[in-house]
């Protein structure tokens, strides 16, 4: 007896010779939640694990707690850096009046005062490296780097600001138990509460 071949149900979307555009990133069907445009190339993301849930939600309750009304806290939602680039930030911080309504399924790169990136293992190389280089060249002008440190796996925060002449990210600070800064706006975060959640 043999076995049965595998049969392949889903048909993948063939890329253009020239890459998607972030209308193409809109407009697919059945693309997986959380799919991510980069230099025209679809990134589909692996399963999160409780690390990076538990994180986004500290920190986003943790940004809420003090935010200006004049912004809003936006978690996993399409950034258009531009025609080629919609990476999917972990957490955004946007103007207040960026905010259309429940239907919006973007933003634009100068909406955002603040991206962050939790580290996943499938996404070291682009949360270091490749987003933050883009982030910067688009102008946003903070930039937090989440990541798992230390043998209770706590999380440790890099805060970044905007060079404006170099478009590149200088360093403001490192958080490990506690995230203490006065930029974008005033925050004040026990990272070690991710440890109860």
């Amino acid at each position: 007896m043999t076995a049965e071949p595998l049969r392949h149900t889903s048909s993948w979307p063939v890329p253009p010779e020239d890459g998607y555009t972030v209308d193409d990133l809109f407009e697919l069907p059945d693309l997986p939640p959380h799919t991510e445009l980069i230099d025209g190339s679809l990134i589909l993301v692996s399963p999160q694990r409780n690390f990076h849930a538990d994180v986004i939600d500290l920190l986003v309750a943790g940004l809420r707690s003090t935010l200006p009304e004049d912004l809003r806290v936006k978690r996993e939602m399409t950034v258009v850096l531009d025609r080629r680039n919609g990476p999917e930030p972990d957490i955004s911080v946007v103007r207040a009046d960026a905010v259309t309504g429940p239907r919006q399924t973007r933003y634009q790169a100068s909406d955002l005062v603040l991206a962050v990136e939790v580290v996943s293992p499938d996404s070291e190389a682009r949360d270091r490296d490749t987003k933050p280089h883009k982030y910067a060249k688009a102008g946003i002008p903070h930039f937090w780097l989440v990541e798992m440190a230390g043998e209770q796996d706590a999380p440790v925060v890099r805060t970044y600001l905007l060079n404006p002449i170099s478009k590149t990210y200088d360093s403001t600070g490192t958080h490990i138990k506690q995230l203490t800064a006065d930029q974008p706006f005033a925050v004040d975060i026990d990272l070690t509460a991710v440890e109860r959640l």
